[in-house]
C-alpha cells in the first residue's frame, strides 16, 4: 500500500495599502530568514501583487510543523499548497 503523501500549507500574510508591494516583498525576506533559522523542511516563500494596494507575501511548510509555525508569525491565512 502506498504511503499518503505529507500535504504542504501555505501560510499567507496579506498588505493592504500604497507600501503594500513593498512591505510584501520585505516580509518576503524574514520568512525566509524564518526557515533557515528554524530549519524547517520546505524552503518555499514568495510574493504576489494583486493590484496596487493588495499585496502578499507566502512560505510553505509541511502540514506538520503548521501549528507552531502559525502560532509564532500569525498568518492573515492559509491554504493547501498544490506544486505547479
Amino acid at each position: 500500500m502506498e504511503k499518503p503523501a505529507h500535504r504542504k500549507i501555505k501560510l499567507i500574510w496579506d498588505f493592504r495599502g500604497h507600501a503594500a508591494a513593498k512591505t510584501a516583498e520585505h516580509h518576503e525576506k524574514h520568512l525566509a530568514e524564518f526557515i533557515f533559522l528554524e530549519k524547517l523542511n520546505h524552503n518555499i516563500t514568495g510574493f504576489s501583487h494583486f493590484s496596487d494596494m493588495h499585496s502578499m507575501a507566502y512560505m510553505v511548510v509541511d502540514e506538520s510543523e503548521m501549528k507552531s509555525v502559525r502560532d509564532v508569525l500569525k498568518p492573515h491565512r492559509g491554504e493547501v499548497y498544490e506544486e505547479t
